[in-house]
């Protein structure tokens, strides 16, 4: 699907959407923020976690909400079984939501939470995914995403954006960055207008 597919509603318009929907997803942008920390002379600025999917395409950590499940129950879920996150220690709520889109193909709305914490647990969060349940099967292992462009001018964020984002995991990924005030819209912008002109 492109993203021209999916269309942002409001929380209070959801219910519009309950005689056509099939199904609700949740998904998580976890990051952490990285002061003063660089990379050959690149500012890292953040840590933002992605996962490498079972169908070849990135996205967040999350998935489909079963009947009857509150959406950020089902999310917290989601992400115990794909990443092994302790819910305990990692506080989710419908206070990390930052937008929902409606997929009037699919039939679906996505549901987007966004959590900071902190480098150390991000850290932990990146180890312990190794021993999750969907690790090796539905989830190919997660990752950071470079929040930087290197001296050539592609290299980094733009080359990244090249990647094969699932649903709409592109537009979550720039309204997380956005909404955690990691990068500004004309950077995001300006990363977008050159990786439209690198060859896959």
């Amino acid at each position: 699907m492109s993203p021209s597919e999916f269309v942002e509603v409001k929380r209070e318009d959801f219910h519009k959407y309950e005689n056509e929907k099939k199904l609700d997803a949740g998904h998580c942008m976890l990051y952490a923020r990285l002061p003063s920390q660089k990379f050959e002379g690149y500012d890292l600025r953040a840590a933002v976690l992605m996962q490498m999917r079972f169908d070849g395409h990135v996205g967040f950590p999350g998935g489909l909400i079963e009947p009857g499940e509150e959406v950020v129950h089902g999310l917290i879920r989601e992400m115990h079984e794909e990443i092994n996150l302790n819910p305990e220690n990692n506080k989710l709520s419908e206070e990390n939501h930052v937008v929902s889109h409606w997929s009037p193909t699919e039939k679906i709305l996505l549901h987007f939470y966004v959590l900071e914490v902190t480098p150390e647990k991000l850290t932990e969060i990146e180890q312990g995914a190794l021993k999750s349940h969907d690790y090796g099967t539905e989830v190919m292992g997660t990752f950071r995403v470079p929040l930087y462009t290197m001296s050539d001018g592609h290299r980094g964020f733009p080359t990244f954006l090249r990647n094969s984002f699932v649903g709409n995991a592109y537009q979550q990924l720039r309204r997380g960055l956005l909404e955690a005030s990691i990068m500004s819209e004309e950077e995001i912008r300006a990363a977008e207008a050159v990786s439209r002109t690198l060859s896959l």
